[in-house]
This record gives structure tokens, sequence and C-alpha cells, in this order.
């Protein structure tokens, strides 16, 4: 089975940086990095208001599910799932097989321009995965087997 990678402090840093400029260039309000089994690994922008673990978890769902849509028509996949709201849309696009990238922006901004910038950054965080993944080849997480009740095993402080 895939699994995300060990991502260590500096990964998550360029990662959020990653987040920001996507943010600045697309003018969306909030973009969270998401693992496909609807856990948040990080996130920029304005959170309030939103219960981004729920959301995390619906939308990666939601894309799962017209993952299956695809297939049923005969697609191999959809590359980005788009949601419209009257004051906020959100657009969950594939980053790799671990990875969502979700936007959330005000429904008066293009998801057009949206979509775009998202597609640019998909490539980008993609590449930091991948630098992590050969860091530790061997070495991977599925988040959906952690037991939160215990987690001495995966928080540990820095030496």
């Amino acid at each position: 089975m895939v699994t995300l990678p060990q991502l260590i402090e500096e990964d998550i840093q360029d990662l959020d940086q990653a987040l920001r400029q996507f943010l600045t260039r697309s003018d969306a309000t909030t973009a969270l990095l998401v693992d496909k089994g609807g856990f948040l690994i990080t996130h920029q922008g304005d959170a309030t208001g939103f219960d981004l673990v729920t959301i995390s978890a619906l939308a990666a769902g939601a894309y799962l599910a017209n993952q299956t849509i695809a297939q049923l028509i005969h697609e191999q996949n959809f590359s980005c799932v788009y949601q419209q709201g009257e004051k906020f849309s959100l657009l969950a696009a594939n980053v790799d097989e671990n990875c969502l990238l979700l936007a959330i922006f005000r429904a008066q901004i293009s998801a057009g321009a949206v979509k775009f910038y998202a597609s640019r950054m998909c490539e980008r965080i993609a590449r930091r995965i991948q630098l992590a993944h050969e860091r530790d080849p061997g070495k991977g997480l599925d988040l959906s087997e952690l037991n939160m009740a215990d987690t001495s095993t995966l928080f540990k402080h820095k030496a």
C-alpha cells in the first residue's frame, strides 16, 4: 500500500510556503493539504469559521466518490472536483497518490483561475513529497492506522 512519507519540519515549512504562494496568486481564502484518507496535514490562510478537520475528511471522501464516478464513465480519473456555493466554493485537486490540495475561495472568484494555480502548485507539492519519499524510501505513514489515543510514539521532542 502507498503511504505518506514521513515529513520533517523542513518539508512542512516548504509545503506551508507553497500554500501561502498559492493563496496569494489565486486569491483563495484557505488552502489545505490533505491525505486522501481525509487527514489534514497542513493549512494556510483564514480558517475563521471553518472546521478544517471535518472539511478535510468530507472533501477527501467526496473526491474519492468522484473517482469512482470517473471509472463508471470510463475515465481514468478526474484531476479535480469543484463544488460551487453562494458564499464560498471548494476545489479539491489531486496532488499525487497520497494527497489532495483543497482550496476554499469566495464564490465571486473565478474557479478557472483557482484551478490554474492549483494545478501548478500540485506539481510543486508533489515534488516535495517525492523528496520526502526519497529521503527514506522504506518508511511511511498510513494515517488511517494511527492510534490517536496513544500519540507518544508519533510525537517526540526535537533533540
